[in-house]
């Protein structure tokens, strides 16, 4: 499966203002191939924006930062093949699908690995519900496994009876975090999670700034993909 149907899927999941196109890289390159263990041939991708930084989005891998800076969006919506080559050199050529107007096209109605964009959803759900939701973050966390280090993501935010998280592939219902785990990332991800991490980081979400000049992208650092 080539992940078209996938890429659109969480295509779905964003809301219509975010900027998110959709790509097709050849995975053929005569000096490597991206992943090839992983990866068809041709593999169909989400490029999306979020707050001032593009990412990437593969069925196979999920969610990943693709910027390596913060305000060059314009640049790097311009041509993101140097940031794809970034993340593995040995991709061959890109380019953007452009899907064609009329009846929306075939979508997975339940995307795999999409965490990051199902609690971007959720966000805009609670927003668009009226629920209180400052300062909202995403908390990725990390936990070793024996095929290797596994990336799950969810949605944290404060209200007045203080933080709260939504883990969409659980409930769509927001959890409080007890106030004794203080601000620490890695023992809010054990309590939610319900079992040891690794490691954990967040990622405020906020609007785009276009203006403000390269600062490093570090979240979720590159070639550790969530979901």
């Amino acid at each position: 499966m080539d992940g078209l149907d996938d890429a659109r899927g969480a295509r779905a999941l964003l809301s219509p203002e975010t900027w998110a196109r959709i790509v097709k890289i050849d995975n053929s390159h005569p000096k490597g191939a991206w992943r090839s263990n992983v990866y068809p041939k041709t593999v169909y991708a989400l490029v999306f924006e979020l707050s001032g930084a593009l990412w990437l989005y593969t069925d196979a891998e999920g969610t990943q930062s693709l910027s390596r800076t913060l305000g060059t969006l314009a640049r790097d919506e311009a041509d993101p093949g140097p940031l794809l080559r970034a993340i593995e050199p040995g991709i061959g050529t890109w380019e953007w699908v452009d899907e064609p107007s009329g009846p929306p096209a075939k979508q997975s109605a339940n995307p795999p690995k999409a965490c990051v964009e199902e609690s971007l959803q959720a966000l805009s759900r609670r927003i668009a519900q009226g629920g209180e939701t400052i300062s909202p973050r995403l908390l990725f966390y990390y936990v070793d496994t024996p095929v290797g280090r596994l990336g799950h993501t969810v949605l944290v935010f404060r209200t007045a009876k203080g933080l709260s998280a939504i883990d969409p592939q659980v409930s769509a219902r927001a959890v409080i975090v007890p106030s004794d785990l203080g601000t620490d990332l890695r023992s809010i991800a054990e309590y939610l999670r319900g079992a040891p991490v690794a490691s954990a980081k967040a990622f405020p979400i906020t609007p785009s700034r276009r203006d403000v000049p390269g600062s490093w992208v570090a979240l979720p650092s590159h070639g550790s993909p969530t979901g």
